[in-house]
């Protein structure tokens, strides 16, 4: 089983990545963004919760985040495989992660991380705000607070994967075509 994390900041580009990874390699892909923002659309009690975390440019805790992950790989039994994108986002996040693959026999394969410099991605997210209607995306003071977590919280989590050979740097600067031609030759290598 191919278990990816497509791992890198905010507006790195990991979403639309992730659309050639899944198509290339036939995976699932789980988006915790996607999944809060779903939730968040239809007023569900989770949706409720993450609202008041994501709305600060916060992450959600992980308790939350854990339980909806591992009821959504849950719904994919015949899976060949998953890319956690935006997960996991903490060490705690990374360690239940692993112990909930080992638990069904499966592992992360490899981190696969987006490496963008910090002016780039506020002007991907600013672009963004204007083209998808993601108002988190759109005030300056939750960009840098939302880069500034991944850089204090999230970014730790690689030396998580790094310890156990699992991790991969990618140059997420250039075309989106070469970007993911650079994911394709990492996967093909792993």
């Amino acid at each position: 089983m191919l278990n990816i994390i497509l791992f890198g900041p905010p507006g790195a580009g990991k979403g639309t990545q992730a659309e050639f990874l899944q198509k290339k390699y036939d995976l699932v892909h789980l988006s915790t963004g996607d999944i809060f923002r779903y939730n968040i659309k239809n007023d569900t009690p989770l949706g409720i919760k993450a609202k008041a975390f994501m709305d600060q440019g916060k992450l959600v805790p992980d308790e939350l985040t854990i339980a909806l992950l591992e009821s959504e790989v849950k719904k994919h039994p015949a899976a060949k495989g998953f890319i956690f994108d935006g997960f996991p986002r903490t060490a705690a996040q990374a360690e239940a992660l692993d112990a909930f693959l080992q638990s069904r026999g499966q592992s992360i394969k490899a981190m696969l991380a987006l490496e963008v410099p910090e002016d780039e991605l506020k002007a991907r997210l600013k672009e963004r705000a204007k083209t998808s209607g993601r108002v988190d995306d759109a005030d300056p003071a939750v960009i840098q607070n939302r880069i500034d977590v991944y850089r204090n919280e999230t970014e730790p989590v690689k030396s998580h994967y790094q310890a156990k050979n699992k991790f991969t740097g990618i140059d997420g600067v250039g075309s989106i075509s070469e970007i993911t031609e650079r994911l394709f030759n990492a996967v093909d290598n792993i």
